[in-house]
């Protein structure tokens, strides 16, 4: 992996906000206006010469050989299980705690989801799939999610995957460079999906994704189905999706934001050892996750008491703190599924429950100066609950 030192955080005062894209423009903007620039005079915006070296440089900074660039994160996820013929009639067991698409993911392909709990850290319990395998039987594919940018226990996942015999994705949308013990994202051969949106840790100007593949055999269906289902051209060999990476977005990924990863990565670490050590308040418990120094730490989450948790937030806006909840609503309980009449498998979700109700995201992105986080830290422990 390369990347280069810390972005410059330099003095000022302000309300303290979860992302800071003007700052991220003063530090990036010349070098996003030349990559524009590039593309714009190279007369070619889709799956060109900028598409490739991205995912060229992509499969290099993760060392996973094959990279396909989609149009979003979502995408990415249901393209690695159409991939594999995930479809209608098949069972996915995924976690309860995550943004809708995951769900819409494995529901957009035909297939239903089986929702499980959580551990303490927000990811999904390997022994809570075991039991879902065990009762709801025929389980085709398990979904993890990387929430937080803590990696999940995949070698125990791996475990009752093959014991079930279903097969293992992972949704990294929020865990680029995060690792867990030995491993990191995509190991063992397994596909995982990443988003780009603006927020997450490698984020572009707009939307943007990429699927992490192993096989040739995948990767070449991965680039068929993020093209109408193109084999060649006027060959539709599948039922595609209009799923491709642009060439500006390309340019500036690898350009601007992948040089940058790795200081930025290294900044939210070190934000986050700074919360850790720092809130010591006793109505906030942390959540520091099962690797604190491997996560990429894409969120900074800690729990307060679900009924006062506006009371919470209101406190921290009114010392110039802004924060956020990921996430209100389980993915089993979102409307739209009643709506569509879309049958919903799940298991007892107590502390995925408990999680949706307590949870509040702390501001961590790498252009927070140090006294803008010994500020957070200040108003955090101000709280009584």
């Amino acid at each position: 992996m390369t990347g280069q030192t810390q972005p410059d955080v330099s003095s000022g005062v302000g309300q303290i906000m979860a992302n800071s894209f003007d700052r991220q423009w003063q530090d990036c903007g010349d070098d996003v206006l030349a990559a524009v620039e590039r593309v714009g005079a190279s007369g070619w915006y889709v799956l060109g010469k900028e598409g490739a070296a991205f995912e060229s440089a992509l499969g290099a900074w993760t060392g996973v050989r094959h990279v396909v660039g989609v149009a979003n994160g979502m995408d990415a996820l249901e393209i690695a299980l159409r991939i594999k013929g995930i479809g209608r009639g098949d069972k996915v067991v995924t976690t309860a705690l995550s943004a809708f698409p995951t769900a819409l993911s494995i529901l957009r392909c035909g297939a239903t989801p089986v929702y499980v709990d959580t551990d303490a850290h927000g990811l999904l319990d390997p022994d809570a799939v075991r039991t879902a395998c065990a009762e709801h039987g025929a389980i085709r594919a398990i979904v993890p999610v990387h929430l937080y940018g803590h990696l999940a226990d995949m070698p125990a996942l791996e475990r009752v995957a093959d014991a079930c015999g279903a097969l293992l994705f992972e949704d990294a949308a929020q865990a680029i460079g995060a690792r867990r013990d030995d491993f990191g994202v995509a190991e063992n051969g397994r596909m995982a999906s990443l988003s780009f949106y603006p927020t997450k840790n490698l984020g572009v100007m707009g939307d943007g994704g990429a699927l992490l593949v192993h096989d040739d055999d995948a990767v070449r269906m991965a680039k068929a189905l993020r093209n109408y289902g193109q084999t060649e051209k006027y060959v539709h060999a599948v039922f595609g999706l209009n799923s491709r990476l642009d060439e500006l977005h390309a340019a500036t990924l690898t350009s601007v934001f992948l040089p940058r990863l790795e200081g930025w990565m290294n900044r939210r670490r070190a934000i986050a050892k700074r919360y850790l050590a720092g809130i010591t308040a006793p109505a906030v418990t942390l959540m520091p996750g099962p690797y604190p120094d491997g996560s990429c730490w894409h969120l900074f989450p800690v729990l307060v008491t679900p009924e006062r948790r506006e009371a919470f937030m209101a406190h921290l806006r009114a010392r110039g703190v802004g924060a956020a909840i990921h996430y209100p609503i389980l993915m089993a309980d979102q409307q739209a599924l009643d709506k569509m009449n879309i049958p919903v498998l799940r298991m007892p979700t107590p502390m995925a429950a408990r999680l949706a109700a307590s949870e509040v995201s702390l501001p961590i992105h790498p252009y927070l100066r140090d006294d803008e986080v010994d500020r957070v830290i200040d108003a955090v422990n101000a709280w009584e609950g």
